[in-house]
């Protein structure tokens, strides 16, 4: 992770968030910001603190939220209506909930995304094999 001088506590420009998640376009190099401003439209529960200048600033607990999306998103498949749902669950509490049940939910397909990824891992033996 990036190391940085603040405190745990303190809160993170958008920026600093899109460094900690590791946002950056491979081609460009440059920071992705455009996507959590994006997730922000789509997920109420992602509510910086907005200053002078329109500059955001985001809490302990957004950044939480934000790594737990981007998780679902990036790292599960998920679609952006799977993860609201996951999000909008009104039988889980907390966050931490929503963590540990939502990964057993039905929207959360584990199967599906296990086929296709081995789906794809055939494909490339296949094409491996014409190679030799």
């Amino acid at each position: 992770m990036i190391e940085n001088n603040k405190t745990d506590n303190a809160y993170k420009t958008i920026g600093e968030v899109a460094k900690e998640l590791e946002l950056i376009d491979k081609k460009t190099g440059n920071l992705q910001t455009y996507t959590i401003r994006y997730w922000e439209t789509q997920f109420r529960q992602i509510k910086p603190t907005i200053k002078a200048g329109g500059r955001r600033y985001y809490s302990k607990e957004n950044l939480k939220i934000i790594k737990y999306i981007k998780f679902l998103l990036k790292e599960k498949g998920l679609t952006i209506t799977g993860v609201k749902k996951i999000l909008n669950d009104t039988n889980i509490h907390s966050l931490d909930d929503n963590i540990n049940i939502g990964l057993n939910s039905p929207t959360f397909d584990t199967t599906k995304i296990i086929k296709n990824k081995l789906r794809n891992i055939s494909k490339i033996v296949k094409e491996l094999k014409k190679i030799k």
